[in-house]
């Protein structure tokens, strides 16, 4: 489905991003893995079955954006797909919430996004491309989480931004969905359980139990599991949806 397919991913150096460039990989499309960590970028992209590059990006910084997708069209071809995925957290409760955390939080999620899907859809339009773009959001775009308002606050601009673009680019021929995944093992919640559990004068254990105990389908969730649902926003079999986003929580929110 993806052969001959150039697909950037953000945040690929791990989580979710990785299982993402990883599968697309697989099914036969040339990953250009980025991540502002180059050395995980370029783990990445050596864990690709298929070819595959890797570049070092801030997905908060527009000039590295336009140089970086340049270089890719200009090198390895006019890329098709963009999986803006770059994400950060960090947990408080909000009276102890600094403006630092809530800055880190709204421009690599929330800015992050904006600027990455606003060179893409730029490009897809200049060369009448009918691109796919699919941002990650949260569970927590869809219902505010406790010791997260920052995040949630980022994640929901995550979604409003996605229709939105949805809307003013389908006359062109792009599709802009999101994805909504719910308690994923990655080492960003390995963080975020040991935040959590300091915070809530929990063991980490206990943390994770209470995330499953809220997964109807009763385990912690793969990465594997959003990037299935990014392939399929991102083939011929999602042709009618834009302006979507997706949970894949194993069942904590339904609409």
């Amino acid at each position: 489905m993806f052969k001959d397919k150039i697909v950037i991913v953000t945040g690929s150096g791990s989580g979710i991003g990785k299982s993402i460039a990883k599968l697309f990989s697989k099914k036969g499309a040339t990953v250009c893995a980025t991540d502002l960590d180059l050395e995980k970028a370029k783990k990445t992209s050596e864990e690709c079955t298929n070819r595959s590059y890797f570049y070092k990006l801030d997905v908060t910084n527009k000039i590295e954006i336009k140089e970086t997708f340049t270089e890719i069209s200009k090198t390895i071809g006019n890329y098709e797909i963009l999986i803006s995925n770059a994400g950060v957290s960090t947990m408080n409760y909000i009276e102890e919430l600094t403006e630092e955390e809530w800055d880190f939080n709204i421009n690599v999620n929330a800015k992050g996004v904006f600027l990455t899907n606003q060179e893409a859809i730029s490009h897809f339009k200049r060369n009448k491309i009918n691109g796919r773009i699919v941002n990650t959001a949260s569970l927590a775009a869809k219902i505010g989480a406790p010791l997260l308002a920052h995040y949630s606050a980022s994640k929901f601009a995550v979604v409003g931004f996605t229709q939105a673009a949805a809307r003013e680019t389908a006359k062109f021929g792009i599709r802009v969905n999101a994805v909504c995944p719910g308690f994923v093992k990655t080492s960003m919640q390995e963080r975020e359980i040991a935040w959590e559990a300091k915070l809530r004068s929990l063991s980490s254990k206990q943390v994770i139990e209470d995330y499953i105990s809220q997964t109807p389908l009763g385990r912690l969730e793969d990465p594997e599991d959003v990037a299935k649902v990014v392939l399929f926003l991102s083939g011929s079999d999602s042709d009618f949806m834009t302006g979507q986003a997706i949970n894949v929580t194993g069942g904590i929110y339904t609409t």
